[in-house]
C-alpha cells in the first residue's frame, strides 16, 4: 500500500495493493490496524454507497461539530473527479480545493479529514462510490457548500452537470456559518 501526501494538509492518496490473478482479483481496501500503522488515525463507524450516472455532481456536503465526520472515498465501479474543500478558517490553506480522478476497482482512495467540503461528478457511464465515514450522518449537522463558487473556483471537468435542487441551493463559502 502507498501512501502520498497532498499539498492541502490532511488529504492523503492510498493506493492499495491489488492482487489480480486469471479468476479476477482481490485487494483489501481497509484494515484498521494496517492503516493506523501508517498514520490513517481515523475510526471508522460507517459504510455508505452512491451509485450515479454520467454527468452527475453530488455535493459540496459537510457536517457541522460535534458530528464532522472525516471520509476515505473509494471508486468500486466507473470513474469520478473527487473534490475536497478545506473549510477549517484557520488553516492556510482554507477555501483552497483539491481534485483527483478515481476510478474503480478500488485503485485508489482519497481520505478526507473533517473540516472539508466533499463532493465529485461521474465521469463514466455510471459509477458506484463507496466512502466510509468516522461519524455517523446527522441530518441536524447537515450542511453544504455551492458546488460553482466563483471565488473557489473549482475546475469541475464536465459541462452542464445534473445536480439535485438541494445541491443547487447551498450558499456560498462567505455566506457559510458553521465552518470550522
Amino acid at each position: 500500500m502507498k501512501i502520498t501526501k497532498c499539498d492541502i494538509e490532511g488529504l492523503l492518496i492510498i493506493e492499495p495493493d491489488i492482487f489480480p490473478d486469471k479468476r479476477g482479483y482481490f485487494c483489501e481496501t481497509y484494515s484498521q490496524k494496517k492503516y493506523r500503522d501508517l498514520g490513517v488515525v481515523e475510526k471508522f463507524v460507517q459504510d455508505n454507497v452512491s451509485q450515479s450516472e454520467k454527468n452527475v455532481l453530488r455535493g459540496l456536503h459537510y457536517q457541522t461539530r460535534p458530528r464532522a465526520q472525516a471520509k476515505l472515498v473509494s471508486v468500486i465501479e466507473g470513474e469520478i473527479f473527487d473534490v475536497a474543500v478545506d473549510i477549517r478558517r484557520d488553516s492556510p490553506s482554507f477555501g483552497k480545493w483539491f481534485g483527483i480522478n478515481l476510478e474503480g476497482p478500488f485503485r485508489r482512495q482519497l481520505l478526507i479529514p473533517a473540516g472539508f467540503a466533499h463532493g465529485f461528478c461521474v465521469l463514466s457511464e455510471k459509477a458506484l462510490v463507496s466512502y466510509k465515514c468516522d461519524a455517523p450522518y446527522s441530518p441536524k449537522h447537515e450542511r453544504g457548500l455551492a458546488w460553482n463558487d466563483p471565488e473557489i473556483n473549482i475546475g469541475w471537468p464536465i459541462v452542464n452537470p445534473i445536480i439535485s435542487e438541494r445541491d443547487r441551493q447551498h450558499p456560498s463559502l462567505k455566506e457559510q456559518k458553521d465552518l470550522f
